[in-house]
């Protein structure tokens, strides 16, 4: 489906973490559109994530819920919004598991809003248009060690409350596409990492600690295997999927690095030592083991190899490399993570 040099796009959770780096992308790449962004500003949205763009002429920020149905239809009248990059989503496992409704009312049917305000307004004249739904490794369940990588044929098998609300919206936009003929794109990513992260995430949580010097929690055994992909090699792969990948089809993310839970602790804690002038070693004795997550899946892995066969996408930072960069990124924008903990 050929995609117009103008364009109006909205993307809705885009003060988030990897909503502010796809935002940043496509207004500094693509001058031509006219990128809006939506976002409810909860506890994770933050406009000074985008305080570099904020002044483009070719940005609108919009304040407004997923859910409110008024609200989305107002929005995709006021700009003609012909593409939608859906990122907007309650994204923490430990708070779906503490409070599961929140998780099912934005991710399923704040997802349903935007695909039924979409499916109206567009009134089956598909052509240009494109609903990009972003989601996450964890709907395919858990894996074992030396199991093979999730690809895009494996089954649905969420495990939490936040995977299994993620798995809900996938089948609701692919329901859209076989039903109505809507032309959706749905990928499914490994964990992500990089600046701008809430830090109630592992990483960012424990690049704080140690520079606090505050106890670095670790669920278990700190056994757990993740999938790290450095958010800006996801920014890119968006884009490369929202302009060229193919309606109807599902593309995996992943950063093709496996570690263990207690090995990006370690290499986080030995990082931001030697970067802070500590002695070797000087802030392992953080590490704390706490009683597991409930539910908590052994190991993530997926593989990339249709996007990067496909479309020519490749990581571009192995994660040591992402590591130390996401660390300085931290240790040189303190006034950033300040007024996260302690101002919002």
């Amino acid at each position: 489906m050929k995609i117009d040099s103008t364009r109006n796009i909205l993307i809705t959770g885009g003060a988030g973490f990897i909503g502010s780096h796809v935002v940043r992308l496509f207004v500094n790449k693509y001058p031509d559109y006219h990128i809006v962004c939506l976002d409810k500003l909860t506890y994770a949205g933050n406009l000074s994530s985008l305080a570099d763009v904020e002044d483009k002429s070719n940005y609108t920020f919009v304040k407004a819920d997923i859910c409110d149905y008024t609200a989305v239809k107002q929005i995709f009248e006021r700009y003609d919004i012909n593409g939608v990059i859906h990122l907007a989503a309650e994204s923490h496992v430990d708070r779906s598991i503490a409070d599961p409704f929140i998780f099912a009312r934005t991710n399923v049917m704040g997802t349903l809003t935007l695909l039924q305000v979409a499916r109206e307004y567009w009134a089956g004249n598909w052509d240009g248009k494109r609903f990009y739904h972003i989601s996450t490794d964890e709907v395919y369940g858990a894996l074992s060690v030396g199991d093979d990588m999730f690809n895009e044929e494996t089954r649905y098998d969420p495990h939490s409350p936040y995977s299994a609300s993620k798995a809900s919206s996938d089948h609701f936009v692919r329901a859209f596409h076989d039903t109505y003929g809507m032309p959706t794109i749905i990928s499914n990513c490994s964990n992500n990492y990089g600046p701008y992260q809430f830090p109630e995430k592992l990483i960012p949580l424990c690049i704080n600690n140690v520079k606090m010097g505050r106890s670095i929690p670790v669920y278990g055994k700190g056994e757990n295997v993740r999938d790290w992909l450095y958010v800006e090699d996801h920014a890119r792969a968006i884009d490369l999927i929202f302009h060229n990948g193919k309606i109807a089809e599902t593309y995996n993310i992943g950063g093709n690095n496996e570690w263990r839970n207690i090995d990006v602790v370690k290499l986080i804690i030995g990082t931001v030592d030697r970067l802070m002038g500590n002695p070797e070693g000087h802030s392992l004795g953080l590490i704390t083991y706490v009683t597991d997550r409930a539910g908590h899946d052994l190991r993530y892995a997926i593989d990339s190899s249709k996007l990067q066969r496909e479309l020519g996408w490749k990581p571009s930072l192995n994660f040591e490399e992402g590591i130390e960069k996401t660390i300085r990124w931290y240790l040189d924008n303190q006034e950033w993570l300040y007024k996260i903990i302690y101002c919002d």
